[in-house]
């Protein structure tokens, strides 16, 4: 079983589990009958250790927990930590579902209704976050939107006084991209990365409550609490790049404490060699052994920024991404940088690139939204 799927939990939890999982409520065995029967498509797991707690039943796949409240937890003390500790677990991207044990002896099938409900909606929003709509190649397009001083505005390579500020309302763009019908959004907080923390959060949490977008946010993410800020605020997965190559132990201990599925790793790339420092610095790190080390760390996606190309409009790398698309034919392979026509999204979709990121080209009318409509 995967590391994760305790989110470091303790001896002392697995003991408390274990001990819990011999004396079970009458409720809790009510309810067991039904999950343990695999009837929901998935497998739950009862008293299942997470990080300082123990969860009733839970559901690691799509990271539903599902909790049985007693007459105790009406109290206002006890009702205060149960809001806490599911706030606490909620960081790692686990979604709750809780019933009384009234319901569950009265309403049984009310209650098996809600929970068959939930996992259709998680594999449903799972399935739409790493699959392509129908199309040529199966090519997803996820729009890019950077932001400085909660404005929506587009760098060329990286050049911070090589800035346009295509529109000062963000969610009125995403908006935009939600109404022609794609699914996710790329969020890129400049002044996060410039200032080596994230800033622009209170954007992304309105996005993600006033749309059903699939938000990966990165810049600014060096530290624990800004993956904890960045998931908190709404955002399905994290973006990392820098600290990917720069701090290999500390990325990885974020794969195994929030879970690999919750990144987006990014590789900013020049003649096959991993560049940072805002792409001034090429590093002797070689692009194919950076993605290999973190394929088998279980990171699922990586989008590739050939950084010669970025914000150009000159094409994509198509060799390059030929070339890790054949490497590792079991990546969620994401394309970034020199997309500037439908030409160019039809090439990536023929060499089999699973999405690509779209910024200038949309926001300089060269791809109209009608078209990527049509597209997907």
């Amino acid at each position: 079983m995967k590391d994760d799927m305790f989110y470091k939990a303790g001896p002392l939890i697995f003991k408390r589990a274990e001990e819990l999982r011999n004396r079970p409520t009458d409720t809790e065995d009510l309810l067991w009958n039904y999950l343990r029967q695999g009837q929901t498509g998935i497998k739950f797991r009862r008293q299942h250790p997470a990080s300082n707690y123990v969860l009733d039943f839970y559901a690691h796949q799509i990271c539903l927990a599902i909790e049985i409240d007693g007459s105790i937890h009406a109290l206002e003390e006890v009702k205060r930590n149960d809001v806490e500790r599911q706030r606490n677990l909620e960081v790692f991207g686990i979604t709750f579902l809780r019933f009384t044990n009234t319901q569950i002896t009265r309403e049984l099938d009310q209650v098996i209704q809600t929970i068959n409900a939930k996992v259709i909606e998680m594999l449903k929003k799972i399935s739409e976050a790493t699959s392509s709509p129908s199309g040529a190649g199966e090519l997803q397009i996820i729009p890019a939107i950077d932001l400085i001083d909660g404005k929506c505005v587009r760098l060329t390579q990286g050049d911070y006084s090589l800035k346009t500020i295509y529109n000062e309302n963000p969610l009125e763009v995403a908006k935009e991209f939600e109404g022609a019908g794609l699914r996710r959004l790329h969020l890129v907080d400049l002044d996060g990365a410039k200032a080596g923390a994230v800033k622009n959060w209170k954007v992304l949490e309105t996005i993600t409550s006033k749309t059903s977008l699939i938000i990966d946010f990165g810049g600014g993410i060096k530290q624990e609490d800004d993956v904890k800020i960045v998931l908190n605020s709404g955002a399905a997965f994290a973006t990392v790049g820098s600290i990917a190559v720069k701090d290999e132990s500390k990325f990885v201990s974020w794969l195994q404490h929030f879970g690999a599925a919750k990144f987006l790793l990014g590789a900013d790339v020049k003649n096959e060699k991993i560049t940072i420092g805002g792409w001034l610095e090429t590093t002797d790190i070689w692009v194919y052994d950076f993605i290999e080390k973190y394929i088998n760390h279980g990171v699922q996606q990586i989008f590739c920024t050939d950084v010669s190309k970025d914000g150009k409009l000159e094409g994509p790398s198509t060799e390059l991404y030929k070339n890790i698309i054949r490497k590792f034919p079991q990546l969620h392979f994401i394309a970034s940088g020199g997309v500037s026509s439908m030409k160019d999204l039809n090439e990536l979709a023929e060499i089999g690139c699973n999405g690509a990121i779209v910024g200038k080209a949309i926001y300089e009318g060269r791809i109209t939204l009608n078209e990527l409509k049509k597209f997907s």
